[in-house]
């Protein structure tokens, strides 16, 4: 579908009923489902979703680092945040920081061996939730169609921030 964006001049385009409620359980969902997997997290692993998030992502790289910066943007966190989260991993000594050895003006976030079996412990009981929650309630096809859905909308926003610069707005949120 071709993007049109507002015109100034332009009648809004409200909410068929329909579309309404569709927005209300899609945001409802954004905010539910985030909060019933940390509160599993937290109590099986002592983890805040975004931590587990961000561990995640470092197992899966090579060597378990990755630049502060290309972390920030896996979590769609500011780099100021996520080295607030970073040094609350390192007290706990799950992550460390080192100076990227290719570039000393980068900084890398490695994960640490204590960290690969913090995230490895609790990774069974996170991906149990995540089917409980999500993956098992949905029929195959509706799986693709979430997927895909998902791919659409953040594509679109992915396009918008290119084009817009992040956090700028064309037209006011629903």
């Amino acid at each position: 579908m071709p993007e049109q964006p507002p015109h100034p001049n332009d009648q809004p385009r409200w909410l068929t009923p329909t579309e309404l409620e569709t927005w209300r359980q899609f945001g409802l969902m954004l905010h539910k489902l985030p909060t019933a997997l940390e509160a599993h997290l937290q109590q099986d692993a002592g983890l805040r979703y975004v931590e587990y998030y961000v561990l995640a992502g470092l197992s899966g790289q090579p060597e378990h680092r990755m630049r502060m910066s290309d972390l920030a943007v896996l979590a769609n966190s500011e780099l100021s945040r996520l080295s607030h989260l970073i040094s609350r991993l390192e007290r706990r000594g799950l992550v460390r920081r080192e100076p990227d050895p290719t570039n000393g003006r980068y900084t890398h976030a490695i994960l640490t061996d204590a960290g690969h079996a913090h995230l490895v412990e609790a990774a069974p009981g996170h991906v149990a939730r995540v089917r409980d929650l999500v993956l098992d309630v949905l029929e195959p096809a509706e799986l693709d169609s979430l997927r895909t859905a998902a791919e659409k909308i953040i594509e679109r926003i992915d396009r918008r921030e290119q084009h817009d610069g992040p956090g700028k707005d064309t037209a006011p949120s629903a």
